[in-house]
């Protein structure tokens, strides 16, 4: 892909995701996501309604008629978007693939961070860390990310969130916003780095998800090959005790995510790459408010 393609792109999806930041989610991220607390602003007349406890009586005392302190949310907040760039995020079956959604995702997070004066950084992680981009204000920073998502080759096609997690616990010392955007589809048991890094961070759980992952379809036999390790494998569809365990083995991966993420503390949110992410993080955001 070159130079301009990629920047056509770029620009497509800041359009796309930006309008969404300004207009749906700015206000959502900020009331779902509080700062670190109230700081002293100024003194001005009371105002009827005002909390009485608010009054400041130096000031009262001083021009002989009430004054209040006013205080504004210290924020100061600070998102990472970890990503998922194994191979396993190639797959789509519908109008895009699962990657350009998480692309998407991550943009409007990004952009909705920016509009409240917060940093952003990024983990682009497979079974290794591929690309670490510490958090930094700006748009110009913003597209930056966009464009790595974009363009980025990862050096590995397979996943190990445990990793990944592991890593941000190492690098992020301070309390941070945490998206970690996958299908989830992987072989390690990432509990215990979650529970670590869930008792520092704010941690979501983003899978996004085809609809052809869910169910096998009756197509007869069909070769098929692992995104993330090259196996190959000659499958019959026909079979409907084949169709039973692949949804089996597929329900398990999901319950496991859901338990994990509860049991730690932290949100999930999962969406389905022809459904609509906007409704799905926009009622995330609404309920945790």
């Amino acid at each position: 892909m070159d130079t301009k393609e990629i920047l056509k792109k770029v620009r497509k999806i800041e359009i796309k995701t930006r309008r969404l930041s300004d207009h749906i989610f700015s206000g959502e991220y900020h009331t779902s996501f509080k700062g670190r607390g109230m700081t002293f602003s100024e003194v001005r007349q009371y105002q009827f309604g005002d909390d009485v406890r608010a009054i400041d009586w130096n000031v009262t005392a001083r021009y002989n008629e009430p004054y209040v302190k006013v205080f504004e949310e210290e924020r100061e907040l600070t998102m990472m978007l970890m990503v998922d760039v194994s191979g396993s995020e190639n797959f789509g079956t519908q109008k895009q693939l699962k990657k350009e959604i998480v692309t998407e995702i991550a943009a409007t997070l990004a952009f909705s961070a920016t509009q409240n004066n917060d940093k952003i950084g990024l983990i682009l992680f497979t079974d290794q860390i591929e690309l670490y981009i510490p958090p930094k204000k700006g748009k110009s920073h913003v597209l930056r990310i966009i464009r790595e998502l974009i363009e980025f080759q990862p050096k590995s096609k397979k996943t190990h969130i445990g990793q990944a997690l592991q890593f941000l616990s190492a690098t992020q010392k301070k309390k941070a916003i945490v998206f970690v955007i996958s299908d989830f589809i992987c072989a390690d048991d990432y509990e215990k780095t979650l529970k670590i890094a869930s008792k520092k961070h704010d941690v979501t759980g983003f899978r996004v998800y085809d609809t052809r992952e869910e169910r096998l379809p009756n197509v007869g036999i069909l070769e098929m090959t692992d995104a993330e390790n090259g196996e190959q494998l000659v499958v019959d569809t026909r079979s409907s005790k084949v169709r039973q365990i692949y949804e089996r083995n597929y329900a398990e991966r999901v319950q496991f995510f859901k338990e994990v993420f509860s049991k730690c503390g932290a949100g999930t949110v999962q969406t389905r790459v022809d459904e609509s992410y906007v409704t799905r993080l926009l009622g995330y955001f609404k309920a945790r408010a």
